[in-house]
């Protein structure tokens, strides 16, 4: 039995573990998580904001009292939007990655990810194209 290879491999491989983090390095890793996590409600807010101007610039002979505004949950920010007391969900925000979702529902996100707040790109053209309609987060 000790001259099974696979044994041996495997011995070998689990005597050559890192050596476990630091609390030192466990604390920047945490600062750094929540750094982009204030991030991320940072750029919904910024999402919601675009919402807003792209339906006041729309319908500027329109007298409704929209609002979007963010619901933060357990795992998702819910960006709402509010019509004259008639509130429907947006878009889901995934607030530990950016991720943002089409809704399905009041409570669920819709499967696949339309796009990332983290990623400077997709967030310039997020905001500079997001429709108050929603027209932008039907996948392509």
């Amino acid at each position: 039995m000790l001259s099974d290879p696979s044994r041996i491999a495997y011995n070998n491989l689990s005597s050559n573990k890192a050596m476990p983090t630091t609390f030192a390095d466990y604390a920047a890793q945490q600062d750094a998580r929540n750094t982009i996590e204030l991030n991320v409600r940072k750029w919904s807010l910024m999402l919601c904001d675009a919402l807003l101007d792209n339906f006041k610039s729309r319908n500027s002979n329109s007298s409704s009292d929209y609002k979007f505004y963010i619901e933060s949950g357990r795992k998702y920010h819910k960006l709402i939007m509010d019509a004259n007391g008639s509130r429907s969900v947006h878009a889901f925000v995934d607030r530990k990655t950016g991720e943002v979702y089409k809704s399905a529902s009041w409570k669920s996100p819709a499967k696949g990810v339309r796009y990332d707040l983290r990623l400077i790109e997709q967030r310039e053209w997020l905001l500079e194209n997001a429709d108050w309609a929603g027209g932008y987060l039907y996948a392509k």
